[in-house]
């Protein structure tokens, strides 16, 4: 019989793999707390029309990358292939817009999108993210893009740089997508196949495509920055002020666009010196439109979101060390099933006082115990045998000197402790 084995493009994340995860994780917390930012977390399905009404039909997450099925009920449902939408979901059918605006949430999720799998990049991966909803204020985008530079550089990762521009608005981006048509009609048999839909579809996608024959037409093609409205520029204008006041240098890009239809003024990537917008570390924008789409009243947002699978190769990448997982402090070996039984009450002991331990089981000579606990990395083990138990005593050998000394629990209690 063939063993099974994970999914394509999922990964087990392994015992030696947690610390990097624990490492990120706590960085994240710490941000958001400094932020003012509050945890939620929404369901792994969501109906599968909220993604299809605000992510949009011409996207590639949609048209390609969707796991969509079918529950008993036969309602069309769809695993989270993002984190936005369903937290402006919960923030409408919670009533948050009562709350005092902007709300802030940041969620820790698992994205499912069915696409070709490379380095950092999974079809079910983890995101860390973050959404204010609520106000339209451009010192909101600057705190957002402060926030998320701020959590990369808490990683102790370097090189990177802030890819900015805006895509405006429904009222002036209807003119800018006009000038890309008239820009690519004339290029559309050196097209790909994809950018060809997309032509006619959602011209906007164009400026995304990674495949060599189209960026050189996206290269050239019309800036969006160029067609915003008076309202639209204004809030770049101020946004690109109050980075200057934070000193947060950024590199205008007007091909960056992001891949979601619900994006409107800013956006942004942080990618790596020697990446690219395939291999970037994170990214978000504002979505004025959004809630309005999945059926709410126009309310403001923006956010962003990091791969956590991207930001452990990252921290591989540039040699970052991050703290290993605590071991436990002692080893709990027996000689025979009368001392297991006093073991399992030492281990009830030491446990209460706050000591990780492993405690040997089943019928293993001395000698496997002490190997067992060499290779769990204690630094004690604690034999219990028979004179052991009459004296109530425990032997206790260091195992990185071999030395032995007979002592009471309580007065392990205090080596354990010590020794922290």
């Amino acid at each position: 019989m063939n063993l099974f084995k994970a999914p394509r493009g999922t990964a087990d994340i392994l015992p030696d793999e947690q610390p990097y995860w624990r490492y990120i994780e706590g960085r994240a917390l710490e941000i958001c707390r400094l932020y003012g930012f509050s945890r939620i977390s929404t369901p792994i399905f969501e109906e599968a029309g909220l993604f299809l009404r605000s992510v949009g039909e011409g996207t590639d997450i949609v048209s390609k990358e969707m796991y969509i099925f079918k529950d008993r009920s036969d309602n069309e449902m769809a695993l989270r292939p993002e984190g936005t939408a369903p937290v402006c979901r919960a923030y409408l059918e919670h009533g948050m817009d009562n709350l005092p605006q902007p709300v802030k949430l940041f969620y820790f999720a698992d994205i499912f999108r069915y696409e070709r799998p490379q380095a950092g990049r999974y079809r079910q991966h983890h995101q860390f993210g973050c959404e204010a909803i609520g106000d339209q204020s451009p010192v909101l985008d600057a705190e957002i893009i402060h926030m998320a530079l701020s959590f990369f550089e808490s990683l102790g990762l370097t090189n990177f740089s802030l890819q900015l521009n805006s895509i405006g608005c429904k009222k002036c981006r209807p003119g800018h997508l006009q000038k890309l048509k008239e820009h690519y009609a004339p290029l559309r048999e050196q097209l790909c196949d994809d950018c060809r839909i997309r032509l006619e579809k959602n011209p906007l996608r164009l400026l995304d495509c990674k495949k060599p024959a189209c960026q050189s037409a996206a290269d050239l093609a019309p800036k969006s920055a160029d067609y915003l409205c008076p309202e639209c520029g204004r809030h770049f204008e101020s946004l690109k002020s109050y980075l200057a006041a934070l000193k947060i240098k950024f590199v205008l890009n007007h091909r960056l666009v992001r891949g979601l239809d619900y994006y409107t003024k800013t956006v942004f990537e942080i990618q790596p010196a020697d990446g690219g917008s395939q291999s970037a570390l994170g990214g978000g924008g504002r979505y004025d439109d959004l809630i309005a789409m999945i059926g709410g009243k126009p309310v403001p947002g923006i956010g962003f979101a990091a791969g956590l699978e991207r930001i452990v190769l990252n921290l591989k990448t540039q040699n970052i060390k991050v703290a290993p997982v605590e071991r436990p402090a002692v080893y709990l070996a027996c000689l025979g099933d009368d001392a297991r039984a006093e073991a399992v009450k030492v281990s009830a002991v030491l446990r209460a006082e706050d000591i990780a331990l492993l405690i040997s089981s089943g019928e293993r000579s001395l000698k496997a115990q002490l190997r067992n606990a060499n290779t769990a990395g204690v630094r004690y083990a604690a034999i219990i045998g028979g004179d052991e138990m009459k004296a109530g005593t425990v032997m206790v050998r260091n195992m990185e000197t071999g030395e032995q000394q007979e002592m009471r629990p309580d007065e392990l209690v205090v080596l354990l402790k010590d020794a922290k």
